[in-house]
Parts: structure tokens; C-alpha cells; sequence
């Protein structure tokens, strides 16, 4: 009667990997659409009112930007999982899946008879990526897990933004990327241990624990020295100079020095060859001490000069130095185009689609981009068409096979 998954012979590194996600908006999600983007067969299943992503940040024609993007490569289906029936129809298809995926709150899934102990019952081999904000225990457990809270409560928003100014959570989905990398990674290696053990496992994902670390070593830091961290603008604690300076054409530009051979060549390109003798910037810890100084150096020799002058002398300096971009200068940009890091999409929605390719890329087996975001239930039929109608076969054998498979309304 057919099989809701692929038949194993799909293109791709990963294209004998089937992956259920359950989730909505972004970290969830975004696991997902990594392994997708190697091949593996990925069915997403939405509440029949549509994942948040649909309706999340920019649009066009009522068609989200981020749907399209963060669903590539995988088929979409319909299914209410708080419906006893439409739990159980999930449950088929976790029987041929590799992947769960879900970001529900903590208790959810066992609410609906859906938690690890049964899909793992129903799929030894599973394994189940639960992702939250704050993970599967502990007294925070139970709250909204939104990464806004995660970037503020990991350290991250206290050290953006000015000395004198108020913390800054990013602007963009940090803690959800973020989580996302190293969901893929936990997953790739729980598959991995699958083949020494012949089992799955679940995976507790939250995103204050990776965004944490990702930070840095804040902890150890304060441990050992105990040091606090205090917001520095653009500047880094551990390197000077670093900053961003306006040009002359009111344009931006970056630099980092943390090794004393770019610290020299900055200086020497700024005319100022006289600062790498004398001793007081020969060091990285000098030049932090110093970091006022430099900063005002820089800073008006930059302002002098419009941003192709500061590009050309970088460049014939080896200064580690870049413009600041926003999209028009990315896309515009002839390394970007070089290595072809945006690719076009036809899309039924809006045409032909311009995003970024598949990273990192791979010499021998690259991942790809198949198709965008799909519409709202659109394999409803491929994927639950087969489920239903072995269900109504076992309900009523006669009356299924004189009569067409019809699929309960969601």
C-alpha cells in the first residue's frame, strides 16, 4: 500500500537517514534542515494551522522568508498531535524513522503518550532530539523557552554593546543557531554510536547550555582570575587593537590584531611604523593596556580616507582588515560570487529564490538544495495516504478495498 518514506535511494551523504520533525520556529527545525541539505529524507509535520515559522519575520505576498529557507528539502505534512488519532499516526511513522526531532516543553510529548520511553519502545534504533530552552530537568524546566531569554540569561547580551550603555541581545536568532550546530552534531554522533550498539538514545538539547559555551571560557576566566566581563563596544578583551572605524564616504571597517605580526603590519600601513619599536606595543597585553591610544590612532587615519583608499593600502599591507557589509555589499561582493555562496530556487510561491548554498562544502559528497519551503500540507496525501490506508484495512477490510482511501479532515 506504499510507504510514507523515501526508498532509500536518494542522493546525498545522508540519504539513507529518514528524520521526523515535529518542531516548530527555529533550533529544532534547523537540525533538521542541516541533515536535509546532505540528503536525508526529512518529514515535517505541522499543527494543521501551520508552524509559527510561516508567519515569522519577513514576507512577501503572506509567504514567509524563513519558511522557505529554514524547510528546504523537506516535505510537509498535516497532523494535530494533541488528536488521539493523529498521535497515533505519527507513531507509524516513527516505526521507519531514524530521527525525532521535537522542541515541545518538557512534559508534552509524555502528555500526549508520545515521550521517549514509548517511541523508543515502538523504534529501538531512534534517536530522539528533544530541544527547550532550558532542557529536560531543573527548576526552569517547565518555562517558555525562547532564545531571546537564553542570549540574555548566557552571558552573551551582557557583554554586547557599549561601555556606557545597556546590554544588547542580538538581533537574529543566535541562541537558536547556535543550539542548532550543535544539535546536528549531537545527532550525527548519536547515529554514529547506533552503528557500534545497534540502539538510539535521546538527545537533551537545550539552548542556554551551547550558548554558554559558546561564549567562551567566561567561567573558567572568573574561576581563575575572577574576572567579570564588561561590554567594550566593538573591542575585545583579549586583543587590541579591535574595533570598527568609519571612513571618510561614511562607510565602515574592521580590523583584528591578536597576532603581533598583524598588529606591526596595521601599523606600518597607517604610517606609523614608529609604534612597533620602542617597546610599548610589542605585545598583545601592551596594546590592550594601551587600547585607548590606538583606538584614536586608527580611528583618524581611517576617517581620512574613504573605504576603497583603506581597502587598497590594507590589501597591499596583508592588514587583516574588512569592510563592514550589510546585504547589498555581500551579494555584490566578487568573492562571494567566486565561491558561489548564494544559489537560485525555483519556487511555486514566488519565483525564482535566491539563498544561501549548502555549507560546509564537501569534495566528495555535497549536500544540495532540492527544492524551498513547501505549502502547508502539501504531501499530505504521499505521506499519510499510505498510514491511513492501512489503518482503514484493519478497521474494515471489505469496505476498504471497495472504496477509495479518503483521509480524516486535519
Amino acid at each position: 500500500m506504499g510507504d510514507p518514506w523515501d526508498d532509500g535511494t536518494r542522493e546525498g551523504p545522508l540519504g539513507d537517514i529518514r528524520v521526523l520533525d515535529i518542531a516548530t520556529l527555529l533550533a529544532g527545525p534547523m537540525i533538521a534542515t542541516y541533515l536535509g541539505d546532505f540528503g536525508a529524507d526529512v518529514i515535517k509535520v505541522e499543527h494543521p494551522k501551520g508552524d509559527p515559522l510561516r508567519s515569522f519575520g519577513w514576507q512577501k505576498d503572506g509567504v514567509s522568508i524563513w519558511w522557505k529557507t529554514a524547510s528546504r528539502n523537506k516535505r510537509t505534512c498535516t497532523l494535530n498531535l494533541s488528536d488521539a488519532d493523529d498521535q497515533e499516526t505519527l507513531c507509524e511513522l516513527v516505526r521507519g524513522a531514524d530521527v525525532l526531532i521535537e522542541n515541545f516543553r518538557p512534559g508534552t510529548m509524555e502528555r500526549w503518550n508520545l515521550g521517549y520511553e514509548r517511541v523508543s519502545d515502538l523504534n529501538p534504533e531512534l534517536v530522539m532530539v528533544r530541544t527547550s530552552g532550558f532542557g529536560q530537568t531543573g527548576p526552569y524546566s517547565s518555562r517558555p523557552g525562547f532564545g531571546t531569554l537564553v542570549e540574555a540569561m548566557s552571558g552573551m547580551a551582557w557583554v554586547l554593546g557599549e561601555e556606557d550603555g545597556p546590554p544588547i541581545v542580538p538581533p537574529f536568532p543566535m541562541a537558536d543557531g547556535v543550539a542548532a550546530l550543535f544539535g546536528t552534531f549531537a545527532t550525527m554522533t548519536a547515529l554514529h554510536r547506533r552503528r557500534q550498539t545497534g540502539r538510539g538514545q535521546c538527545i537533551d538539547l537545550s539552548l542556554l547550555e551551547p550558548l554558554t559555551a559558546f561564549v567562551g571560557p567566561q567561567v573558567t576566566a572568573y574561576d581563575q582570575t575572577g574576572t567579570i566581563e564588561r561590554r567594550a563596544g566593538s573591542r575585545a578583551y583579549f586583543s587590541a587593537p579591535r574595533n570598527a572605524y568609519r571612513t571618510a564616504d561614511d562607510r565602515w571597517v574592521a580590523i583584528s590584531t591578536s597576532a603581533q605580526t598583524a598588529a606591526d603590519r596595521l601599523f606600518e600601513s597607517i604610517g606609523r611604523g614608529d609604534l612597533v619599536q620602542g617597546g610599548r606595543f610589542d605585545t598583545n597585553h601592551k596594546r590592550i593596556r594601551h587600547a585607548d591610544e590606538l583606538d584614536a590612532l586608527i580611528a583618524d587615519w581611517v576617517a581620512d580616507h574613504t573605504l576603497n583608499e583603506v581597502m587598497a593600502i590594507w590589501d597591499e599591507h596583508a592588514v587583516a582588515g574588512a569592510p563592514i557589509y550589510n546585504v547589498l555589499d555581500i551579494i555584490a561582493d566578487e568573492h562571494v560570487k567566486a565561491r558561489e555562496m548564494f544559489i537560485e530556487v525555483d519556487d511555486p510561491d514566488l519565483g525564482r529564490l535566491r539563498m544561501h548554498d549548502v555549507f560546509p562544502r564537501l569534495s566528495e559528497s555535497p549536500g544540495r538544495v532540492r527544492f524551498s519551503g513547501r505549502a502547508l500540507g502539501a504531501d499530505n496525501e504521499e505521506i499519510l495516504g499510505p498510514i491511513r490506508a492501512r489503518t482503514a484495512t484493519a478497521a474494515d477490510p471489505v469496505r476498504a478495498t471497495n472504496s477509495p482511501t479518503r483521509g480524516r479532515d486535519t
